[in-house]
């Protein structure tokens, strides 16, 4: 895995509520006109609803097994959101993140008091070989780091309002998706996306990933994670855009960084997985089946710390659990838009 573990401190403290709504009222639906205008607005790209292959049974456990999914249609960003979009959230709404907030004690009972301190997970990169099931060995809680500061308190945002922005727990991203009027996509919305139209192809524009030895993503290429071969330009995030779009004019929908979904982490995922409407409900809750009954959600798509030799998940089938109190440096978010009929979006919309 390339994260952090899910037991490691620190544990926000509760998010503000300046941006959010009542956990226990599920999102209004936007009118379609509504839906079309916001949509418009932020240059989505409508997906047609229809039916597809999710999973895969060729890779990891918790991806089985490949099942026929039905999707509605819906629009969805082009790209991850970007610092500057992210920027212009914090400047109308004055939200402060997680991870610029100190935890609480009472949150992180035992906790050291050292960890009682704004901060967030960054990867700290090694001259070492690391095993798979020691993360926390390429893993550090640093103080002052967060979305204006990716790398610690001496770092900034300057020259990257085109990257992803990072270091997002799941209420920063549904503080955001609350202000704009959009959504977490589901899972199964995410991965049809991604796909592109491949439904069967290994990846998001096929079934090689360097077509041509042409790099189709910001992954890790190298032994990760002591040894990476600069066949680009980035060792961390990458402008959006920068590499090739998939077959529906999405970006980066593998590598880069991690995505946000709506659903709950389980193993093996239910062959028809539930609504919105029962994600929100359950939002502070694990699933029944989740062996560790820490409230994670899914992510989709990989980052730039995935490589073929650690984490192959730079795959749309692909999945990983994070807990939803965790930021960290590699993870982002996209939005999604759904007319309250299912359909086509009709004259005026954005496409």
């Amino acid at each position: 895995m390339t994260s952090p573990p899910d037991s490691q401190w620190p544990i926000h403290g509760s998010p503000p509520t300046q941006a959010g709504h009542d956990d226990k009222t599920p999102p209004t639906a936007p009118t379609l006109r509504r839906a079309r205008e916001i949509a418009a607005a932020r240059n989505m790209v409508w997906i047609e609803g229809g039916s597809f292959l999710m999973g895969s049974d060729r890779h990891y456990v918790e991806e089985r097994p490949m099942r026929l999914v039905h999707v509605d249609g819906f629009w969805i960003d082009r790209a991850p959101i970007t610092n500057g979009e992210f920027a212009r959230f914090i400047a109308a709404t004055e939200y402060v993140t997680s991870a610029q907030r100190p935890p609480r004690a009472d949150d992180v009972q035992g906790a050291p008091s050292e960890h009682l301190a704004a901060g967030s997970m960054v990867f700290i990169p090694s001259n070492e070989p690391a095993a798979v099931e020691q993360p926390q060995l390429c893993w550090s809680f640093v103080h002052g780091a967060d979305w204006r500061h990716p790398s610690g308190p001496d770092s900034s945002i300057l020259g990257l309002k085109d990257h992803p922005v990072v270091h997002v727990t799941l209420a920063d991203v549904e503080a955001y998706a609350s202000w704009s009027g959009t959504a977490l996509p589901q899972e199964r919305e995410w991965e049809f996306a991604a796909k592109g139209g491949h439904d069967s192809a290994e990846y998001a524009w096929g079934d090689e990933l360097e077509p041509n030895g042409e790099p189709r993503a910001n992954i890790w290429r190298g032994t990760f994670p002591h040894s990476r071969i600069r066949r680009d330009f980035w060792l961390t995030t990458s402008p959006v855009g920068f590499y090739p779009p998939n077959g529906y004019g999405l970006v980066d929908m593998i590598g880069n960084v991690w995505e946000w979904t709506a659903d709950w982490w389980a193993l093996h995922p239910p062959s028809d997985p539930g609504g919105i409407c029962c994600t929100v409900m359950r939002r502070a809750s694990a699933a029944a089946d989740d062996p560790l009954q820490v409230p994670r959600r899914v992510l989709k798509g990989g980052s730039h710390l995935c490589a073929e030799n650690y984490c192959r998940r730079y795959r749309p089938a692909a999945r990983h659990p994070h807990a939803i109190d965790s930021s960290t440096s590699h993870v982002g978010f996209r939005c999604v838009v759904r007319p309250p009929l299912a359909g086509p979006p009709g004259e005026g919309a954005a496409s």
